[in-house]
C-alpha cells in the first residue's frame, strides 16, 4: 500500500462513513472497481475505525462528557440506594444506547459471512440502490418531535435493528439509523445526533472482533506512518462530513443523498454487466 491509496481510501472511509451512503461499499467499489491495493492490512482497518470514531468523540463532546458524568453519578446512585426525582437525559441518553445496541449481538453468529459480501459487487450495486429509497422514504415522513426525553425503548431497539442490517456493505448505517429514528418519530437532529453515538459501541465492537484478527495477520511498523495519515485524514473529513450532515438534518433534506445513491449502485451493476 502506498501513501496516496492509504490517503485516497481514507478520504473516501471519511467522507462515506458519516454521510449516509454506505463507506463500507464505497470502500469495496475503490478496491474492487478501481483496483486500489485489493488487500488491506487488517491493523490498517482498525487504526482507520479508531480515526473516524475520533471524529465522532469531537463533535458530540459534550454529549460523551455528561454521559460519563451520569454514569458515574447513576452507578454511585446504586452503591447508595438513592434515585434522582428525575432521570437526567444524559442518563437516559446511556439506557437508550445500551438498548439500541442490542440488536447487533444478533449478528455476531454471521459476521463473517456479512463481510464477505463486501467481495460481490452486484450485492453492494444493489445494496447503494436500496439506501437510496431509504434515504428517500425519510424525506417523506412527517417530522418528529422525540428526543431523548421521551423515545421509548421500543423506537430505539427499532433503531438498533436497522443498525444490524447495515451491517452489510452498500448499506449505509447513518442512512439506515437515521431513517429508522425518523420513522419512530425522532425529531431530526435528535436522529442524526443519536445514530452517532449509537456509532459508538458499533464500531468500538467491530475493532475488538477485529483486533485479534489483526495480530494474527502482523503489523508492519515500517508502515505505521502511512496508516497514521489514513488514520487523520478520516477523523479530519469525517469530522467535516458530521458538521454537514447535522446541517442537512436541520433542512429536512436527505433527498441529495438518495439520488447519488442510485447514481453509483446502478453505476456499479452496469459495470458488473459488462465486465
Amino acid at each position: 500500500m502506498t501513501y496516496f491509496s492509504a490517503f485516497l481510501l481514507r478520504l473516501v472511509q471519511g467522507i462515506a462513513e458519516f454521510l449516509p451512503i454506505s463507506s463500507s461499499g464505497h470502500l469495496s467499489i475503490a478496491q474492487n472497481l478501481l483496483k486500489i491495493d485489493a488487500v488491506v492490512p487488517e491493523f490498517f482497518d482498525v487504526l482507520l475505525h479508531l480515526g473516524t470514531l475520533a471524529a465522532v468523540f469531537v463533535a458530540y463532546w459534550r454529549d460523551i462528557c455528561a454521559m460519563v458524568t451520569e454514569l458515574i453519578r447513576g452507578v454511585s446512585d446504586l452503591a447508595h440506594g438513592t434515585t434522582p426525582r428525575q432521570v437526567p437525559p444524559a442518563r437516559r441518553l446511556i439506557l437508550l444506547i445500551i438498548v439500541g445496541t442490542l440488536p447487533l449481538f444478533a449478528i455476531l453468529p454471521v459476521h463473517k459471512k456479512v463481510q464477505a459480501l463486501g467481495n460481490n459487487m452486484v450485492f453492494i450495486g444493489a445494496a447503494l440502490v436500496a439506501t437510496g429509497f431509504l434515504l428517500f422514504a425519510c424525506d417523506l415522513v412527517r417530522k418528529g418531535k422525540k428526543t431523548e426525553r421521551s423515545a421509548t425503548l421500543a423506537d430505539v431497539l427499532v433503531v438498533g435493528a436497522g443498525q444490524a442490517i447495515a451491517t452489510m456493505p452498500g448499506i449505509s448505517r447513518s442512512g439506515m439509523t437515521i431513517t429508522a429514528g425518523c420513522f419512530v418519530g425522532f425529531e431530526r437532529r435528535f436522529a442524526v445526533r443519536f445514530s452517532f453515538l449509537l456509532s459508538i459501541p458499533a464500531v468500538l465492537g467491530a475493532n475488538i472482533l477485529s483486533l485479534k484478527d489483526a495480530i494474527a495477520a502482523g503489523i508492519v511498523w515500517a508502515e505505521v506512518p502511512m496508516y497514521l495519515v489514513g488514520v487523520v485524514t478520516a477523523a479530519v473529513v469525517g469530522y467535516v462530513c458530521i458538521r454537514l450532515l447535522r446541517m442537512v438534518a436541520e433542512k429536512g433534506r436527505f433527498g441529495a443523498f438518495a439520488y447519488y445513491c442510485w447514481a453509483v449502485g446502478i453505476l456499479t451493476l452496469v459495470l458488473q454487466a459488462v465486465k
